[in-house]
C-alpha cells in the first residue's frame, strides 16, 4: 500500500495560521476535513484513527486545530460555534487554492461540538459539500439550518450515549437529504469499548468512499 502518512501544513484563516496534517492516498476520490469537539485538536487519537481508516479506503484527510493555542487556553471560545464554522469554511477555500486538493470532492466529519460546526458550513457551501459524518455529535447546535443541508449526512452515535442520542434522533427527522443514523450498540460518548471506535471508523469510510 502507498504511504499515506500525513504531512504538516499550515492554514491561514482570518489573520491566524492554524497547525494541520494533510494526507492523500494516490488516486484519492476525496478529502475528509475533520471538525474536532471542544478541547480536542489535530493530535486526538480518536480522530487519527479514523483519518488513518479513511485513507485506506482511498479517501484523503485533513486534520487540524480550528483554534489557536492561545484562543484554546479560553474556555468560551471552544463553543463559538460561528467561529469554528468560520474556520472550517476557511480550510475548505485554502484547499481549492491548492493545487494537489482543488479537484477533490470535500466532506466533513464533525465530533461533539465540531458536528454542529461541519453541519452549518455544510449548510452554507450547499451542493460543494460531498458528504458529512457526525460522531457523537452535538447536532441540536446546528438546529436553524439542519434543512439546508444537501450533502448525504450519516449520524453515528454510541446506544449508551442517551442524551446525545435523543438530540440526534430529533435532529436526523430535521434532515432533508440522503441520510442514515447509525447506533453502535452499548457505546458511550467516546465510543471507547471494545470495537466501537472501529465500528464508527468503518462505517465513516464506508459513507466516505461512496459519497466522495
Amino acid at each position: 500500500m502507498a504511504d499515506t502518512t500525513p504531512t504538516p501544513v499550515t492554514i491561514p484563516a482570518g489573520g491566524v495560521e492554524l497547525e494541520g496534517d494533510l494526507g492523500i492516498p494516490a488516486d484519492a476520490s476525496g478529502l475528509v476535513v475533520f471538525a474536532h469537539g471542544s478541547g480536542s485538536s489535530r493530535k486526538s487519537p480518536r480522530n487519527n484513527y479514523v483519518a488513518d481508516v479513511i485513507r485506506q479506503h482511498g479517501v484523503g484527510t485533513l486534520l487540524f486545530d480550528l483554534l489557536t493555542e492561545k484562543e484554546d487556553e479560553t474556555y468560551e471560545t471552544r463553543f463559538d460555534i460561528p467561529l469554528l464554522v468560520e474556520r472550517l469554511l476557511a480550510a475548505t477555500e485554502w484547499l481549492r487554492s491548492r493545487d494537489e486538493t482543488r479537484d477533490l470532492k470535500i466532506g466533513y466529519f464533525g465530533s461533539s461540538t465540531g458536528a454542529a460546526a461541519a453541519l452549518l458550513a455544510a449548510a452554507e457551501l450547499g451542493d460543494e459539500t460531498g458528504a458529512v459524518v457526525s460522531r457523537g455529535g452535538r447536532v441540536d447546535l446546528a438546529d436553524e439550518r439542519l434543512s439546508e443541508v444537501t450533502a448525504p449526512t450519516l449520524f453515528v452515535v454510541g446506544g449508551a450515549d442517551e442524551p446525545v442520542l435523543s438530540l440526534n434522533r430529533e435532529a436526523y427527522e430535521k434532515l432533508d437529504c440522503e441520510k442514515s443514523l447509525e447506533v453502535v450498540p452499548s457505546a458511550g460518548h467516546l465510543f471507547e469499548g471494545a470495537g466501537q471506535l472501529e465500528a464508527v471508523a468503518d462505517v465513516a469510510a464506508e459513507w466516505f468512499e461512496t459519497h466522495l
